[in-house]
């Protein structure tokens, strides 16, 4: 399990840092908070050697927004090129697709498509499959599992749909099956844990790919409840036994 900064939002950089490593976590997604995307030289370097230090490695980055202007869409990619990060959690609009499918194809890196819930442009399973059919391979999905519970829609179905196309996860739980709702430790609320990573387990869900925490509740003092959530999460891994 990966975690995504956002958890950490009210944090800086070294602090989420520290707490990650406290956690036992070395992967992680890191949001433009706590790494911009404008960041090269000197400000990049010590980013990433920051994170070299504590053993964490940097897998993903968003949630970026693209749209119809190439070489605005491509300043994305040359910043995951400098930073050496594969997947780009990703809002796409429409007009952005024909660039997308040049850029991904040119640097080697994938886009995950993010849904954000009622009333986004990705808010149903339906919309991501739409979104990526036709698409370079290299164009997928990142399954917020929270959201789709608030827009009643099942994530692990959406993991089944989406198959070889689910590059990246948000995992979080709800309370509700409704827009207005707050995160639960995982597998305390909508969340089917086990049923989550079986899927993953069937679509072959890729070993680079960005698994990431994201507990949004609590944001002052989110660190237990982050605890429980991994706890949760190496049960459910037990269960499910070992990906192949």
């Amino acid at each position: 399990i990966r975690d995504r900064s956002y958890s950490l939002r009210n944090f800086d950089l070294l602090e989420a840092v520290r707490h990650l490593k406290g956690l036992g976590l070395h992967h992680v997604e890191l949001i433009g908070q706590h790494l911009p995307m404008e960041a090269e030289g000197e400000q990049l370097a010590e980013v990433l050697e920051l994170l070299r230090t504590a053993e964490i490695k940097l897998v993903a980055h968003g949630v970026a927004a693209f749209g119809g202007d190439h070489e605005a869409n491509r300043a994305a990619f040359e910043f995951a090129k400098r930073a050496k990060i594969g997947i780009l959690t990703a809002n796409p609009e429409p007009n952005s697709f024909d660039s997308l499918d040049k850029l991904v194809e040119e640097y080697g890196v994938r886009i995950a498509i993010h849904n954000h819930g009622p009333g986004a442009l990705y808010d149903k399973i339906d919309d991501v499959v739409r979104a990526v059919a036709g698409h370079h391979p290299s164009i997928g999905a990142c399954v917020d599992t929270g959201h789709f519970i608030r827009s009643k829609e099942d994530p692990v179905e959406a993991i089944r749909r989406l198959g070889a196309r689910v590059f990246a996860l948000h995992v979080k739980d709800e309370e509700k099956q409704e827009a207005q709702s707050q995160n639960v430790v995982v597998g305390r609320g909508f969340l089917d844990l086990v049923g989550m990573f079986r899927a993953l387990k069937e679509v072959r869900f890729p070993a680079d790919g960005a698994l990431s925490l994201e507990y949004e509740a609590n944001p002052d003092n989110p660190i237990d409840d982050m605890r429980q959530c991994i706890d949760a999460v190496v049960e459910a891994l037990a269960e499910v036994g070992p990906f192949g």
